[in-house]
C-alpha cells in the first residue's frame, strides 16, 4: 500500500492535496461601514451590488483590511505590453484607481471595467481609440493560485518523503488523512469509470483535479489572507481544467470511440444520410461535455460567495432604513450566512468529486473497447 501511494505522490501532477479546514466566518468588513448603514450624508451610500462584485471578481491589488480610513492592501505587479514595449510597475501607482500612471489607468466603466486601459495624456479619461494593452499582471487570483500551488506542493512532497522514509509502516499524521482520499479516488472513481487495465495512467491527473479544486474551494471560504480569493469561481481557471480534460479525452480516444462518434452503429441510416444529423449531434456533445464541466464549477462556487455576501448586505440595507431594523435582520442574516458557509464546505467536496468523476467517465468512454455483441438485439423473453 505504501508503495502504491508513494508512486502516485511522486508524480508531479499528483502533488495537490486536501487541507482539512473546518472553519467558517464572514467576509472582510472593510466593505461595510456604520456611516453607510446609518445613511450619513458625509459617506457614500452603501451599494450591495458594487460590494459583492468587488469581492467576487479579480483585482490588481489584494485588499486585506482597513485601519481607520487607511486601507491595508498588497500591491501586485502590473505587467503590460503595448506597441512592442513592456511596462512593469506596482498597482499602488494607481492609488486604488484614482490616478493614472505612465498613460494607463484601471477602467471603472463598461465594457472594460476592471481592466487596464490607455488614457488621453495624464488625465483619467480613457482613450477610446487606443487598443487594450496585453496584460500579464500578477492579479489577486494569480497570486492566490501561486500560494495554493505552493502550499499543496509543500504538503504533498513532505507526505511523499514520509512514505519513502517509513516504508511498509502504518501511515502517520497527514499520511493517514490523505491515504483514504487517494484510495477513494482510485476505488470509487477511477477503476469503475475507466477500468482496472487502464486507470493507472490517469490517476495523477485525477488526483490533481480533485485536490486542487477541493483545496482552493476551502481556501476561498477563509475570510482572511491568504484565503478569500474566489479562484474556482473564476471561469478562466475552470476553463483551463476543462480544456485539459478535453485534450486528454481526445488524445486517449481509440478507434471505437471515434467510429461511434461519426458512424454510430444501431442508428437508422436516414439519420446519417444525406444529412449527417447524428454525427453532428455526437460531435457537438464532445464540445458541450467540457463546457458543462467549466460552467458547473464556476457557477456553483460563484453563487455560493454571492449568496453569503447577499445575506450580510441585508443587514446594512435594512440598517440604512432603520437602525433597530438592521439589528433585527442581522440575527437572521448572520444565521443564514453561517449556514451557507457550512453548506459550502460540503459543496467544496461535491464539486471536486463531480469534476473528477465526470473527467474519469469521459476517459473511460474514450478508451472503452466496444464489442459487436453489445449492438445485437436483445432476446425477447
Amino acid at each position: 500500500m505504501n508503495r502504491l501511494i508513494t508512486r502516485y505522490l511522486d508524480r508531479p501532477l499528483a502533488f495537490f492535496s486536501i487541507l482539512s479546514l473546518l472553519v467558517f466566518g464572514g467576509y472582510p468588513l472593510h466593505a461595510f461601514s456604520v456611516e453607510e448603514a446609518s445613511g450619513s450624508s458625509s459617506e457614500k451610500k452603501f451599494n450591495a451590488g458594487e460590494m459583492i462584485v468587488e469581492h467576487v471578481i479579480d483585482n490588481h491589488e489584494w485588499h486585506i483590511m482597513e485601519i481607520g480610513e487607511t486601507p491595508v492592501v498588497i500591491p501586485l505587479p502590473v505587467i503590460l505590453w503595448y506597441n512592442g514595449k513592456p511596462d512593469v510597475f506596482l498597482s499602488s501607482e494607481f492609488h486604488h484607481g484614482t490616478t493614472s500612471y505612465h498613460g494607463y489607468k484601471i477602467s471603472n466603466e463598461s465594457p472594460h471595467k476592471g481592466k487596464v486601459v490607455r488614457t488621453t495624456g495624464d488625465t483619467l479619461e480613457a482613450d477610446p481609440n487606443a487598443p487594450l494593452p496585453l496584460d500579464f499582471s500578477i492579479t489577486k487570483n494569480v497570486l492566490a493560485l501561486f500560494i495554493s500551488c505552493g502550499l499543496l506542493l509543500l504538503i504533498f512532497i513532505s507526505i511523499a518523503n514520509g512514505y519513502k522514509k517509513r516504508k511498509d509502516q502504518a501511515p502517520k499524521g497527514l499520511q493517514s488523512l490523505i491515504e483514504p482520499v487517494i484510495l477513494f479516488i482510485r476505488d470509487d472513481i477511477a477503476i469503475p469509470s475507466i477500468g482496472k487495465k487502464k486507470y493507472e495512467k490517469y490517476m495523477p491527473y485525477l488526483l490533481t483535479l480533485f485536490f486542487f479544486i477541493f483545496f482552493n474551494n476551502l481556501l476561498g471560504l477563509i475570510p482572511f489572507f491568504p484565503g478569500g480569493a474566489n479562484l474556482t469561481g473564476n471561469i478562466a481557471v475552470t476553463m483551463v481544467m476543462a480544456i485539459f480534460t478535453f485534450i486528454i479525452t481526445s488524445f486517449s480516444g481509440n478507434k471505437a470511440y471515434w467510429t461511434h462518434l461519426v458512424n454510430a452503429p444501431g442508428v437508422p441510416w436516414w439519420l446519417k444520410i444525406p444529412i449527417p444529423l447524428m454525427p453532428i449531434v455526437e460531435l457537438i456533445g464532445v464540445i458541450t461535455k467540457p463546457f458543462v464541466l467549466m460552467v458547473r464549477l464556476f457557477a456553483n462556487m460563484l453563487a455560493g460567495h454571492i449568496i453569503m455576501l447577499g445575506f450580510i448586505s441585508l443587514i446594512f440595507i435594512f440598517g440604512s432604513l432603520n437602525i433597530a431594523l438592521g439589528y433585527g435582520v442581522s440575527i437572521v442574516s448572520v444565521a443564514f450566512a453561517i449556514f451557507m458557509n457550512l453548506l459550502e464546505l460540503l459543496v467544496a467536496f461535491i464539486q471536486a468529486f463531480v469534476f473528477t468523476l465526470l473527467s474519469a467517465l469521459y476517459f473511460g468512454m474514450a478508451t472503452e473497447e466496444h464489442g459487436h455483441a453489445e449492438h445485437e438485439s436483445p432476446e425477447v423473453i
